[in-house]
């Protein structure tokens, strides 16, 4: 498929770039918006927050080759992370980029946000007084002991979310004392929008590399200020943002916690986790075409992708 010189659109599809941390994603994501007349929509739960630009790798206005990006800086850093608002404001816009006859390109690590752009999945509401009662076992007891108490109730769900992830598991919690099932209500593989799939991932020794280098940069690019800057802002405080890779870390050095060399290491060791955890969960996903992010023809292998996929659609 060669797209060189014929820039074209693929109207009412949504195409997905999705894959780790550092693969190489907004680059490739740049390319396809360029050669399928597309706009960006963010799918990188962090890059929602203002302000957070080094740690989250940002792209910036002139990184973005003029190419609309939507759904970044949307969200001050004490809101807490909230996936059903983020699909109505994701599928707005996919509506919106397909009613003008342009092709809405979604890109992101995120696997859980990608879903619930583009597979049907409904969110139960809460209930305040059980939230409080569960919040406040969880300062109790500990993530661990309320991650037992979900296995017990729900062992799919529990197999599903970290034992550390405390927010998870309240709301997991509070999701079957109001349905009687987590685990039901986890994201489906029906399709809210025709979509096609791509995933790009390198070699692991090459992308342990990557995400070194990366963490590096950001600390000379001024993480730590960055973070200083939203202290008043409220980031330490804030549910979701306060637990960002790079801004746990940072704001541990500035807490005394320990000090700025470790803060670095635990940030690569910490993203190379976090990249696991990607990988298992994109991994589940067969619509995944993947390719290696290090092929030089990257972009026009991603094309292939698109039309193949289309041509068996029809």
């Amino acid at each position: 498929m060669n797209f060189a010189g014929d820039t074209k659109s693929v109207p009412g599809t949504v195409v997905v770039v999705a894959g780790p941390t550092a693969a190489g994603k907004s680059e490739l994501a740049l390319s396809l918006a360029q050669e399928l007349d597309g706009e960006i929509i963010n799918a990188d739960s962090m890059q929602l927050y203002r302000g957070m630009d080094i740690g989250t790798a940002k792209l910036t206005e002139n990184e973005r080759r003029g190419i609309p990006h939507h759904l970044l800086d949307i969200w001050n850093v004490t809101y807490t992370a909230n996936v059903a608002q983020y699909q109505a404001l994701a599928r707005r816009t996919v509506d919106d980029i397909v009613a003008r006859g342009k092709t809405p390109v979604l890109v992101g690590g995120s696997g859980l946000y990608i879903q619930a752009v583009v597979d049907v999945m409904e969110f139960p509401g809460t209930d305040a007084a059980i939230r409080a009662r569960l919040e406040t076992e969880l300062q109790q007891y500990g993530a661990e002991a309320m991650h037992s108490r979900l296995r017990n109730q729900d062992p799919a769900a529990a197999e599903a979310i970290l034992p550390t992830n405390g927010r998870r598991i309240v709301r997991a919690l509070e999701v079957v004392a109001l349905t009687g099932s987590f685990t039901a209500r986890l994201p489906s593989r029906t399709a809210a929008y025709p979509a096609v799939f791509i995933g790009v991932d390198r070699q692991t020794e090459e992308l342990d590399a990557r995400i070194q280098v990366r963490a590096e940069r950001m600390w000379q690019q001024g993480l730590v200020e960055e973070v200083v800057g939203l202290l008043e802002h409220g980031i330490k405080d804030a549910v979701t943002a306060s637990k960002a890779l790079g801004y746990r870390q940072v704001l541990d050095f500035l807490d005394g916690v320990h000090d700025e060399q470790e803060a670095l290491r635990k940030t690569i060791t910490g993203t190379r986790r976090f990249v696991r955890r990607q990988r298992s969960w994109f991994g589940r996903d067969d619509r995944i075409t993947w390719l290696d992010a290090a092929e030089p023809n990257l972009s026009s292998m991603a094309l292939d992708v698109v039309e193949d996929r289309l041509a068996t659609k029809k």
